[in-house]
Order: C-alpha cells, then structure tokens, then sequence
C-alpha cells in the first residue's frame, strides 16, 4: 500500500501527457538536462580553479557604490539609504 504500482504510473503519466502535450514535455525535459549539465560544468569549474563556496561567497558581494555623476541628461540622480 505503500507505494504504488506500475499501472498507476503509466496512468500519471498518460495524464501528464494529455494535459500538457509531448511537445511541452520534451522541451521542458531539455530545459532541465541543460540546466543540471551548466550546474555541472560550475561545480567543475570552481573544483578546478581552487574556488571554494566562501570564495564564490565573497566574490558575488555587493560592492561599495561610488559617488560618480554622469553628465548624461538621461541619468536620474537618487540617493539610497539603508533600513534602519
């Protein structure tokens, strides 16, 4: 009872494929290969530079906004403050 046969997964799945179309379904399923292979390729790619999560941590920091007008008529000039 606990888990469920072959029949009610070929029925889920005949009802998956009725409402959202093989096409849909085939593009969905590349989409998600395409992405699991880039998280790959990153994970690979930060082992093989020396990178750790806090490096990539730190990298992606905000970083300090210096005061620089642009004399551009189309730049609006606002100032940010921060929550107190």
């Amino acid at each position: 009872m606990g888990s469920f046969s072959i029949w009610h997964w070929l029925i889920v799945l005949a009802v998956v494929v009725l409402i959202f179309g093989t096409k849909k379904l085939k593009n969905v399923g590349s989409d998600l290969g395409a992405a699991v292979k880039g998280f790959k390729d990153g994970v690979k790619d930060g082992v093989k530079d020396g990178t750790t999560s806090a490096d990539a941590a730190a990298a992606a920091a905000p970083q300090q906004v210096t005061t620089h007008k642009a004399n551009d008529a189309n730049t609006v000039d606002v100032e940010a403050k921060t929550k107190s």
